[in-house]
């Protein structure tokens, strides 16, 4: 097999088990992220390229997955992503502006440096990695559950968009899972999924080109009726439930 993915933010997490199963597979397989030894220390004899750049920085990022590009380029997955370290009710709001640059910005940047290279080559696929959290405000996660939001929202955008170049978008929206970024959480994480049995699943939804992928199905469809429900309604249940995160961490 001939192909190849670059992967944003994949020394760790679901974008690091991704990695890993597309080079199983037989692709060739860059990941960029800000933590050399973090990549050192989870990729061990691989043939995996590891570029050092943030996805913040637009230019770099060009640079890297142009560089990356040389030898083909057939899919490119957003998966850097942050949350809070503390889900207190005030929140960090320097916290906040830096989730959306890393949550949003980064998404936008990677689209921008890659489709450009699609649309010259006659297609490809880009996915991004959003969140369940995406179709509610959530207590004590409001910059993570907007900027999820906006991550989604955007796929979708782009997804009519770029269709006419032979370019398709995949939105992943996952509940929690088993990574350094949900190892913090203070408070119950109802249908926590294995990494790897999560990246299996997003990697046959960006094959089969889904525009949309919820994982898991049942947590997904709690959410999204919740989503559903009149606003009143959906604050009275969720300021009472496990979900509103604030009372693990206000003192």
């Amino acid at each position: 097999m001939d192909k190849s993915v670059f992967i944003t933010g994949g020394t760790s997490g679901i974008g690091a088990a991704m990695a890993k199963l597309y080079s199983s597979k037989g692709y060739r397989v860059a990941v960029c992220g800000r933590n050399q030894k973090k990549f050192e220390s989870n990729f061990k004899d691989t043939s995996i390229d590891f570029y050092q750049v943030e996805v913040t920085d637009l230019m770099a990022l060009k640079d890297a997955i142009k560089d990356f590009s040389k030898n083909g380029l057939d899919i490119v997955i957003a998966s850097a992503g942050i949350g809070y370290k503390s889900k207190s009710s005030i929140p960090n709001y320097d916290e906040c502006r830096n989730i959306f640059d890393i949550n949003v910005q980064g998404v936008i940047n990677t689209f921008e440096a890659c489709t450009h290279i699609f649309k010259e080559n006659g297609g490809g696929k880009v996915a991004a990695i959003s969140s369940i959290a995406a179709f509610n405000g959530l207590p004590g996660a409001p910059a993570y559950c907007a900027s999820k939001a906006a991550v989604r929202t955007y796929c979708e955008s782009m997804s009519i968009s770029l269709k006419k170049y032979n370019i398709s978008v995949t939105c992943i929206c996952p509940g929690f899972i088993k990574t350094p970024l949900t190892s913090t959480n203070k408070h119950p994480m109802p249908f926590l999924q294995d990494v790897d049995t999560s990246a299996q699943r997003f990697v046959q939804a960006i094959d089969k080109n889904k525009s949309l992928y919820i994982f898991p199905f049942l947590f997904g469809s709690i959410v999204n009726l919740l989503g559903k429900l009149p606003r009143k309604m959906f604050v009275f249940i969720i300021s009472r439930s496990k979900m509103n995160y604030t009372r693990s961490y206000d003192q």
